[in-house]
């Protein structure tokens, strides 16, 4: 099957991984007094289905820069563990421009680079778990077109502004007290707290936590113990060395553990009420695009063959001397193989599926979109294929069971205004997509 997050390999950057960021968002920056190619940082939560892009700004210190709810993820609370249980990841990532998928055949995608050393100590499986756009997941986190357009953008100018990689924290929800409480039955709960533990220290730091891994277990911020000269080094499946947390954060972050132990002892004692361990539905939505299509999660869908996002001309950046620009040796190094390879998809939840050959690519005489085409129809052959011939019509998907969406606690106005349902009528502006095809309104119209 055709890679779930995975596009084709090319040399050359296409034109829509090289927009320029809009007025709006160049605005914003001014106004916040960002920057353009500041370092980033991400921020995910499921529960709340929102992804924050963070900023430095002219102190140094990251600040929120934009919320952006997320059209769909798939599986449910909780980590991602072996291969093909549809979970996308929760924990800490680094992404390098190597990781910048520019070719994605969901018009553009981060790779979250799941496993990582975390991940592998404890023989947790998978890969090509992105953020991408499409709005449909099978392991990933799903955005609109536009969405990922202006998020590639950000990371982007900061790679070459000069950060050599940002880092991604993916949580299951707000680490509040309250929502601890709410899930305190939950399983994971004790990795939710080794990783709430990064939470804290960049939210009362507002600096990127350095993170490392011993002993199967994430640490934050460490440094060695005072009057040691001795450079720490970590093995993830050996024992940790003796090390500190940094003075500049140890105080403030416990402080907040204090203080948040104290509210959450204080809720369980009150009895609030348990939020169940299995939501019963394949991932969400955030109530932005929920309001579109009636309050219920539709299914993840496969993008029928008619309706694969148009893959524009690429284009080939170069410098006054004519020698490929950084942005291309940045983000395109990696799609300059003679042959392109197929990935399998990991997380379709089907059994028995495996990566497809290594394809010559395409003669010069067959167009990209013929070719995008062609492919989509191989992959629906093959899947109809196995069905006897009278269930071989298309069959209407069927939306699933209501879920009831949290509403998240918002420290900004503009948090509270991402997440609010739009009146009546309108169109949400993030969700407007940059290519027709790509559109939440074409993905999901079947179901409205």
């Amino acid at each position: 099957m055709l890679a779930g997050c995975y596009g084709e390999d090319s040399y050359e950057l296409p034109t829509r991984a090289m927009k320029a960021l809009s007025p709006q968002m160049v605005s914003l920056l001014e106004q916040k007094h960002m920057p353009k190619d500041s370092p980033i940082l991400v921020r995910i939560f499921k529960e709340e289905s929102e992804l924050e892009v963070w900023k430095q700004d002219e102190t140094g210190r990251f600040q929120i820069l934009k919320v952006y709810p997320i059209c769909r993820w798939s599986g449910d609370l909780g980590p991602k563990v072996h291969e093909g249980d549809r979970q996308a990841p929760e924990g800490f990532y680094t992404i390098t421009p190597a990781l910048m998928q520019p070719n994605s055949n969901y018009y553009l995608a981060i790779n979250t680079g799941f496993p990582n050393a975390y991940d592998r100590a404890n023989d947790r499986h998978g890969a090509f778990l992105m953020i991408h756009g499409d709005c449909s997941s099978r392991g990933c986190y799903a955005m609109t077109d536009e969405q990922i357009g202006e998020i590639y953008s950000l990371a982007r100018e900061s790679f070459l502004g000069g950060q050599q990689s940002f880092q991604i924290q993916a949580y299951p929800f707000r680490m509040t007290p309250a929502n601890l409480a709410r899930h305190r039955t939950n399983p994971n709960m004790a990795f939710w707290r080794m990783i709430k533990e990064g939470n804290d220290h960049f939210e009362v730091s507002h600096l990127e936590p350095k993170v490392d891994v011993c002993n199967k277990h994430y640490v934050f911020d460490p440094v060695p113990p005072p009057n040691s000269s001795k450079p720490l080094t970590f093995n993830p499946t050996g024992r940790c060395p003796q090390f500190v947390v940094a003075p500049d954060i140890a105080g403030p972050a416990h402080a907040k553990e204090v203080a948040d132990n104290a509210e959450y002892a204080s809720l369980v004692k009150e009895n609030v009420a348990v939020a169940p361990i299995h939501s019963g539905l394949d991932g969400g939505m955030n109530r932005v695009f929920l309001a579109q299509v009636g309050g219920s999660i539709p299914p993840a869908r496969v993008t029928p063959p008619d309706t694969l996002p148009q893959q524009p001309p690429p284009v080939t950046t170069a410098d006054a001397s004519g020698q490929p620009s950084l942005a291309s040796r940045l983000f395109g190094g990696l799609f300059g193989a003679s042959t392109a390879t197929q990935v399998a998809a990991t997380d379709t939840g089907t059994k028995g599926h495996t990566a497809e050959a290594a394809k010559p690519k395409p003669t010069r005489s067959e167009t990209k979109v013929a070719n995008t085409r062609s492919k989509a129809r191989e992959k629906t052959a093959e899947r109809t294929a196995e069905k006897p011939a009278t269930q071989r019509t298309a069959e209407p998907a069927t939306p699933a069971p209501q879920m009831a969406v949290a509403k998240p606690k918002s420290d900004t106005q503009q948090q509270e205004a991402n997440a609010a349902p739009p009146p009546s009528g309108t169109v949400v502006k993030s969700a407007q997509p940059a290519v027709a095809a790509g559109s939440f309104d074409s993905r999901w119209s079947a179901l409205q």
